[in-house]
């Protein structure tokens, strides 16, 4: 049965565009709350907060330890989290793991990358009463090798559209399409009923996705599907700054700020 929260999302689509983002804390999710549709806890807190180079890495306790942080930061939006690599394999590891992350953080849906490869296991979890989002294109999860935007061969086209396609008779209510090329991105969206939510995947989508890290300047990295809003790595550098001096020259703390 899908949820109010969902058949809102799903509501959206060819009528206004989802925000979605990125959250690994409560701080910062209690401040995207206002402004998105959708707060990811996403596998990508690997390389955002633990500098790991694969999301692979991610273990499912490090991610239900930081959805319960978001959880507590959320009342309106959708929370959705990703479910780690190697969690679901087969069908009863898929719906054990499921379960768990949802009874413990209390999120509304979980994500899982892949299509046709991972369509039963899909179906098992949605016919179980979880809902699910799918994830399409480049799945930082398998990937191999460099990273790199995905449709540039008639056959991956083909997939990636099949793969979507399925995904969405399914029963997923929506599907993150990352790093898609523009083309393939707008004929995807035109071709399902259900959101697309794009990273580096053009405007055509439902909606878009960004790590917040990224979108506040916290990371070096300037990958071409970001943009940078603010630079939040330049003011904390320059506050932490501020108060060395401040404790050098015995300006802080002030009566004030001692009992």
């Amino acid at each position: 049965m899908i949820t109010k929260k969902i058949q809102k999302i799903i509501k959206k689509k060819n009528k206004k565009k989802i925000v979605c983002l990125t959250a690994y804390s409560k701080n910062i999710a209690e401040i995207l709350d206002r402004h998105c549709d959708i707060v990811l806890v996403g596998d990508s807190l690997g390389s955002a907060l633990y500098d790991y180079n694969s999301t692979k890495k991610v273990s499912l306790n490090t991610i239900i330890e930081h959805s319960k942080s978001v959880k507590k930061g959320i009342k309106n939006s959708l929370m959705v989290v990703d479910m780690p690599f190697k969690t679901y394999r087969n069908k009863k590891e898929a719906l054990k793991n499921a379960r768990h992350i949802i009874l413990q953080t209390k999120c509304d849906a979980i994500k899982l990358e892949g299509g046709k490869k991972i369509i039963k296991i899909v179906k098992h979890l949605i016919k179980n009463k979880i809902q699910v989002m799918g994830h399409v294109g480049l799945l930082p999860q398998s990937q191999k090798g460099k990273f790199t935007f995905k449709g540039k061969s008639k056959i991956e086209r083909n997939k990636i559209f099949n793969d979507a396609k399925i995904l969405a008779l399914s029963g997923v209510f929506g599907i993150v399409m990352e790093c898609v090329e523009k083309s393939l991105a707008k004929k995807i969206t035109s071709s399902i009923k259900i959101p697309t939510i794009g990273i580096g995947s053009s405007v055509h989508c439902d909606g878009q996705i960004l790590v917040t890290d990224d979108l506040l300047g916290l990371n070096d990295k300037n990958y071409r599907f970001v943009k940078k809003y603010a630079n939040l790595k330049a003011n904390i550098d320059k506050a932490a700054n501020y108060f060395k001096k401040d404790v050098i020259k015995k300006l802080f703390p002030r009566n004030k700020n001692s009992y």
